[in-house]
């Protein structure tokens, strides 16, 4: 056999490989989207006819025909906003210190490692911690604490315990190890000629980061965003732990919907700190209760709900991440 016919043969080997492979991946990826789509489309079939408009304004009742998701809605609503206001500054601003002013020492390296594995941490882990910090420690039965400075004495009160507040507070440490590590890696994927010539210009660092490396970065900075709010706004576990409700009759500072927020500003000021339910809790509720209706009509509709604000939140996320990244020129 020549040299030719041999490296042939392994030529047309190598692409049969090549050709199974290929069609490998395809195999695995449409065959993920075909059972996905059979499931949502299961989830649709039991929600039909049940998903109205009466279920998504009214409350929970004991009646399935007469359950509603509105406290659930608006609790999960309160606690995702209230979850990225905390996340975005605390998370952008940790990742900036490490990636642009910390040294590259022990301490640095200690940090990056409790990070990282923080982010790998179980959720129900968070909901102990919030239960223990938020409920307990800065709960209802302490809630005034008193404070000396020696020259003065005074109080003041913390408003927590099973609040949105406290929610959205766990729903926070659970997140930020992930936006953290999401903008580091889009701060190091900013050329470093970008910095460079920003310095040859005479800008500041803080100039150099404001102006030129956090509009680089902000695509994957939303990124890292998304996957924390998307994994935030269905958790169940941390939330139970903490004291949330499962069976609620209104919604967080008592809104009845977007005009009476809008008319009563001073129910938007209280719901912060008021008790709450979430859509995953509404829907763990009704998996577990007995009646057949509740089970999978009522629970396939929640699903529903939940299912098209998680898209909502992340086609909007994904609008603004292109937005940013239309504008990057290098």
């Amino acid at each position: 056999m020549s040299v030719h016919d041999e490296f042939s043969r392994g030529l047309a080997g190598r692409h049969r490989l090549g050709w199974i492979f290929e069609w490998t991946c395809r195999l695995a990826t449409w065959g993920s989207v075909a059972m996905l789509c059979v499931l949502v489309l299961a989830v649709i079939g039991e929600a039909w006819g049940w998903l109205t408009w009466d279920f998504l304004t009214k409350s929970n009742s004991y009646k399935a025909r007469d359950a509603g998701i509105m406290p659930g809605l608006w609790g999960s609503l309160w606690l995702i906003g209230l979850t990225g206001l905390f996340c975005v500054p605390l998370g952008v601003g940790a990742a900036v210190y490490l990636e642009e002013y910390a040294r590259a020492n022990w301490l640095t390296r200690q940090i990056q490692l409790n990070i990282a594995n923080l982010a790998g941490v179980p959720s129900i882990v968070y909901g102990i911690l919030g239960f223990t910090v938020f409920v307990r420690m800065f709960g209802v039965e302490k809630q005034t604490w008193a404070v000396s400075l020696g020259f003065v004495d005074f109080e003041f009160t913390v408003p927590l315990g099973r609040t949105v507040l406290s929610g959205a507070l766990t729903l926070t440490l659970l997140s930020l190890p992930v936006v953290i590590i999401a903008a580091q890696e889009a701060l190091r994927s900013v050329p470093s000629s970008i910095r460079h010539a920003a310095y040859a210009l005479g800008a500041t660092r803080w100039q150099t980061i404001w102006h030129q490396v956090l509009p680089a970065a902000m695509p994957g900075i939303l990124t890292g965003l998304i996957l924390s709010m998307s994994r935030a706004i269905g958790e169940t576990a941390p939330l139970a732990v903490l004291g949330a409700a499962t069976q609620m009759t209104f919604a967080p500072g008592r809104i009845t919907g977007p005009v009476d927020a809008l008319t009563h500003p001073e129910k938007l000021a209280r719901a912060p700190f008021d008790s709450f339910s979430a859509i995953p809790l509404q829907i763990f509720s009704w998996v577990n209760d007995q009646g057949r209706e509740f089970q999978h009509h009522v629970a396939a509709a929640g699903i529903i709900v939940l299912l098209v604000v998680l898209v909502l939140m992340n086609g909007s996320a994904i609008l603004i991440r292109n937005h940013f990244q239309k504008k990057i020129r290098w």
